[in-house]
C-alpha cells in the first residue's frame, strides 16, 4: 500500500488489496480478498465486502455498501449512501446465500441514495439518478431515475 493515505480508523483486511495512490477514509471497511485499484478514493464510513472488484480511479462517497458480487469497473462514481444488493431473497436463518454478480461498467456515475439490486449490469458512461432503485440493466449511456428506475434519456459524457 504504498503512496497510499489510509486512516487510522480504517480496517482493511491484511487479505484485500489497495492500489497506489488509493486514499481509504475515516472508518471504511475492506474485507477479505477484496481489490481496490490505484488512484481511488474510499470515502467515511464505506464497506467494501469480501471478494468486491473496484477498479481504478474510482471515487466511492461516503457510507456506500458495497457487498459480495460486485465489480466496479474503472473511473466510477458510487454517490453517497448508495447500497448494492447482492440475494434476491435474503433470510437470517439461511446457510448458503446465492449470491447474484453485478457489474458496473467504466465510466457509470451512481448517485446518492440509489439501490443496486443485484444481477444487474450497469453500462459504459451511464448515469443512475439519486434515489433510483435499479432492478433491470442500465444500456451504454442511459440516464435511469425513478422507483423502479426507467430510462429517461441518453446522454453524451
Amino acid at each position: 500500500m504504498v503512496n497510499n493515505k489510509i486512516h487510522k480508523s480504517a480496517d482493511i483486511s491484511k487479505k484485500a488489496s489497495v492500489g497506489k495512490n488509493t486514499y481509504v477514509w475515516n472508518n471504511a471497511q475492506i474485507r477479505e480478498n477484496a481489490k481496490v485499484g490505484k488512484n481511488c478514493v474510499i470515502s467515511k464510513d464505506v464497506y467494501i465486502d469480501k471478494n468486491v472488484v473496484v477498479g481504478d480511479n474510482c471515487k466511492i462517497q461516503n457510507s456506500a455498501l458495497i457487498y459480495d458480487g460486485v465489480k466496479i469497473k474503472n473511473n466510477v462514481f458510487v454517490g453517497p449512501g448508495v447500497v448494492f444488493t447482492n440475494d434476491y431473497f435474503p433470510r437470517a436463518d439461511k446457510k448458503n446465500w446465492k449470491i447474484k454478480k453485478t457489474i458496473v461498467e467504466f465510466g457509470a456515475s451512481i448517485g446518492a441514495n440509489a439501490t443496486i439490486l443485484c444481477g444487474v449490469k450497469i453500462g459504459k458512461r451511464s448515469m443512475v439518478a439519486a434515489g433510483s432503485v435499479v432492478i433491470n440493466n442500465v444500456g451504454e449511456n442511459e440516464l435511469v431515475a425513478g422507483n423502479p428506475a426507467k430510462f429517461k434519456k441518453e446522454i453524451k459524457k
